[in-house]
């Protein structure tokens, strides 16, 4: 006669596999939001154009009141990763300069934002504040990447609501559905595009920083998010870094 497990001891494996599964999603949080994350970065110098380290540096995102604090390196640089998408306030304060501050700088998904520093003598009670150039050049980067902002998102037409009707306006980019094909196609149909040549079925697309490539179905997107959900993405053609690197087409974030 089989004997039966104690139910004691079912209880207990139940639990702990309850734990498991939790302990797994909480781990896998932050790697999925990688991907929609921004850096900054700069550097601080004195007014002859030395650098300055030991400068305490306050990122404050003005939407959330989330506050990040580090510090310049021996050579006056700093850089701060992860950063959500929003609108940041970054002070800069050391002992004999007076607080040196940019506010509304922009972060948008993937940015590599630069805000350097220059450090006037003073007392610390004194603050220069600077309103950050809407308009900036990216000099940290060779990426070529084009971005949908929430505004582009909410305010512009698309044909189907589909936010490949963006996407295909890249450089580089070419639709491969035929004019002809009516109704034009929507959804996981709409992605047929290459990117500077590239076959379709090699391009990369990330939702929330995690694989959304359907693999097993022509390289279409997984899932196709509600384009009300989406808060902007970006489409990276060439030269981008290596953590986008699965594929050899554009990737779409």
């Amino acid at each position: 006669m089989q004997c039966l497990m104690p139910f004691k001891e079912l209880l207990a494996r139940f639990r702990f596999g309850r734990i498991a599964i939790a302990m797994a999603i909480l781990l896998a949080i932050p790697l999925l939001a990688h991907g929609q994350e921004a850096t900054i970065l700069g550097t601080a110098t004195d007014p002859s154009g030395g650098v300055v380290p030991n400068v305490k540096i306050t990122i404050s995102n003005s939407q959330t009141g989330a506050v990040r604090t580090l510090a310049t390196n021996d050579v006056g640089q700093y850089v701060a990763p992860d950063l959500a998408i929003g609108k940041y306030n970054i002070k800069a304060e050391a002992p004999g300069f007076k607080v040196q501050e940019t506010r509304g700088v922009t972060l948008n998904v993937n940015d590599r934002t630069r805000v350097d520093f220059q450090m006037e003598v003073g007392a610390t009670i004194e603050t220069i504040s600077v309103e950050a150039n809407t308009l900036t050049v990216q000099t940290d980067s060779s990426e070529q990447s084009s971005l949908v902002t929430g505004t582009q998102i909410t305010e512009l037409a698309t044909n189907g609501r589909t936010l490949y009707s963006y996407v295909v306006l890249t450089p580089g980019a070419s639709n491969l559905n035929p004019d002809s094909q009516l109704p034009i196609p929507t959804g996981g149909a709409s992605s047929n595009i290459s990117f500077n040549g590239n076959r379709a079925g090699h391009n990369l697309f990330l939702l929330d920083g995690g694989e959304n490539s359907d693999r097993g179905g022509a390289g279409a997107s997984s899932v196709l998010p509600s384009i009300d959900a989406i808060a902007e993405t970006q489409t990276l053609t060439s030269n981008y870094s290596a953590e986008y690197g699965l594929s050899s087409g554009g990737t779409i974030s």
